[in-house]
């Protein structure tokens, strides 16, 4: 286990390799996400490193891959001696000792009650171990193991994972209490082209979006991909854009957005995921005017448009964004990425908002999945409780504004009778 900032920057590499292993990723397990999510958030908001709990798990007669080293005996205080074939957790990350095969990027909180939750927070749409496909038969168990002995008294929280995770093999094969629970709504499209996307819509709704790419094609905004030593820059202009956007609308901002660790954290993390092919910034220009900045993320089988910004003249002159940013992700996801099979799906993350209903997405529901052991068991019933609670109560607060909407349209059909 690695419970510091520096060791687990150390793990960069191995942990990229991994990724790729692993189908199931998603830009949310990268390493440059996770390590830059730790420096603005945990390592700030907890004290330096308190509460990182890094999770490895090696295996000795894994093939090499690039970087790293098979075979090697086990190193570090209480180190135990891998047997032949064996997968093994390494306590420490000062040497490497085999491949890494598995890996559980957390930390561990105290509210409000003690839990071990995923890096990420609350600006990550998916979370997830990472397992090496070759080897997930076995090591799953040994990775369920490692995490029941780094939780401890804490329960285990996953809060929003995707269908067909990693970290659901966990799950399935967890010895104690479990529970899943529904999480948020996330919106995909198939991947294709953009003819093939066109196709699946209704006849009036395609001819609506042909005629905004008529549009869009006759203002001939010029399309740039930012490269990565002009990406911090460019995320600064994105997230100024971003914050102009929603002025004089009814949708606020989202604050997070706005706040100086959200920035620190894209500018660090987006950067390397640029280098690495995980992401890719694209910026708009009409005229020679930067009005539109967007920020793609990209897996083996995953694209996901996670952030934009567009000037409100665009509005004025009837531009399509959605439409151009839709076009622009799927420039971005074509064909395939090493390791991956068959084209990205796109993914519009999580939100349920109306304008992405456009494109006619499948409706993907993220799930809480719960761990515990029988000390934790209490936590556990505490938390489906809880989540319970909060559920119906945002049903309640959704029912009292739909009745409050309805009564404010009544009232204006009526005033506005002759």
């Amino acid at each position: 286990m690695c419970t510091t900032s520096d060791g687990f920057g150390a793990l960069a590499d191995e942990w990229g390799e991994l990724c790729v292993r692993c189908s199931a990723a998603t830009p949310f397990q990268t390493h440059a996400w996770l390590h830059a999510w730790w420096r603005a958030y945990g390592t700030r908001r907890f004290g330096r490193d308190r509460g990182l709990r890094i999770v490895l798990v090696r295996a000795t007669d894994a093939p090499a891959a690039t970087g790293t080293t098979a075979g090697m005996p086990a190193q570090g205080p209480g180190a135990a001696t891998p047997g032949p074939g064996a997968a093994t957790r390494a306590p420490g990350s000062a040497a490497p000792r085999g491949v890494l095969v598995a890996a559980a990027a957390l930390r561990r909180t105290h509210r409000p009650w003690p839990a071990l939750v995923p890096l990420g927070g609350a600006i990550s749409d998916f979370t997830d171990v990472l397992v090496d496909d070759a080897h997930a038969t076995r090591v799953t168990p040994v990775l369920a193991d490692a995490l029941a002995e780094v939780a401890g008294g804490a329960l285990i929280d996953f809060p929003e994972v995707r269908p067909g995770a990693a970290v659901e093999r966990v799950f399935a094969g967890w010895p104690g209490p479990r529970r899943g629970l529904p999480a948020s709504v996330c919106l995909e499209l198939p991947g294709g082209s953009m003819d093939e996307l066109v196709a699946r819509l209704p006849a009036s709704r395609a001819q609506r979006v042909r005629s905004n790419l008529r549009k869009l094609a006759a203002l001939g905004p010029e399309r740039r991909v930012v490269p990565p030593d002009e990406v911090p820059g460019a995320l600064r202009t994105l997230l100024d854009l971003h914050r102009v956007q929603w002025q004089g609308r009814a949708r606020k901002v989202t604050r997070e957005h706005l706040k100086p660790r959200f920035r620190a954290h894209l500018e660090r993390a987006v950067h390397a995921m640029v280098v690495r092919g995980e992401a890719v910034v694209t910026e708009f220009r009409f005229d020679g005017a930067l009005l539109a900045a967007d920020l793609t993320l990209l897996a083996p089988r995953l694209t996901g448009g996670y952030l934009y910004g567009a000037d409100p003249r665009l509005r004025g002159w009837k531009v399509d964004v959605m439409t151009m940013l839709v076009q622009s992700c799927i420039l971005h996801g074509a064909g395939s990425a090493p390791g991956s099979a068959g084209t990205r799906v796109l993914s519009l993350l999580r939100g349920d908002e109306s304008h992405k209903h456009h494109w006619r997405p499948q409706r993907v529901v993220n799930r809480r999945l719960l761990l515990a052991g029988r000390r934790t068991a209490v936590l556990l019933r505490a938390t489906v409780w809880a989540h319970a609670a909060r559920t119906r109560a945002k049903a309640l607060l959704r029912a009292v504004r739909e009745r409050a909407a309805t009564r404010r349209h009544g009232t204006a059909a009526g005033t506005s009778r002759p």
